[in-house]
């Protein structure tokens, strides 16, 4: 039997698009909303992962090895000693070109740091795919390790000692 509230009964409001996480509804109290669709949950990542590869792709044509392409390196040029990032750019050209040593040789920080971009975009793509959000939370433990290790790699590659470390 098909129940009618009366006229001027109050009834349950249903909540519109914009209503807060938990509020009843038509998927009950906490459900997830629908999943978006696959081309809404690529579109950042590969956007990113389209940036990042037309820069590599201009790093790779113009050549940051023959002078006046590219500006120098500010500390390097005020202070006659090499940044974390010095030899980023020759780096980036060598790994382009399928030269691993040459690249490894111009920045070796620099070329990890393109195998953990690698694997962070592998990771957010596969979970675009799956339709599970990334959430990247880097503890301060791990910053200043970070930074301790890019603070290192300076001194050290500016120490006799240390040349093979230099671009």
């Amino acid at each position: 039997m098909d129940v009618k509230p009366a006229a001027g009964a109050a009834t349950e409001p249903q909540p519109g698009p914009w209503a807060p996480p938990g509020a009843p509804g038509p998927y009950g109290p906490y459900a997830p909303p629908p999943p978006r669709p696959l081309a809404r949950r690529l579109l950042v990542p590969l956007g990113t992962l389209g940036a990042v590869a037309a820069a590599f792709a201009y790093v790779g044509t113009v050549d940051p090895n023959e002078p006046g392409h590219y500006p120098v390196c500010p500390m390097l040029r005020f202070t006659g000693l090499y940044c974390p990032g010095c030899g980023g750019l020759r780096s980036a050209h060598a790994v382009v070109h399928g030269e691993l040593g040459t690249a490894l040789g111009a920045n070796a920080l620099a070329v990890i740091g393109y195998g953990v971009f690698a694997v962070v975009m592998a990771v957010w793509l596969i979970r675009a795919v799956r339709g599970v959000p990334m959430r990247l939370s880097v503890s301060p433990v791990l910053w200043w390790g970070i930074g301790a290790v890019l603070a290192v790699f300076t001194v050290v590659r500016n120490l006799p000692f240390g040349s093979a470390l230099a671009p």
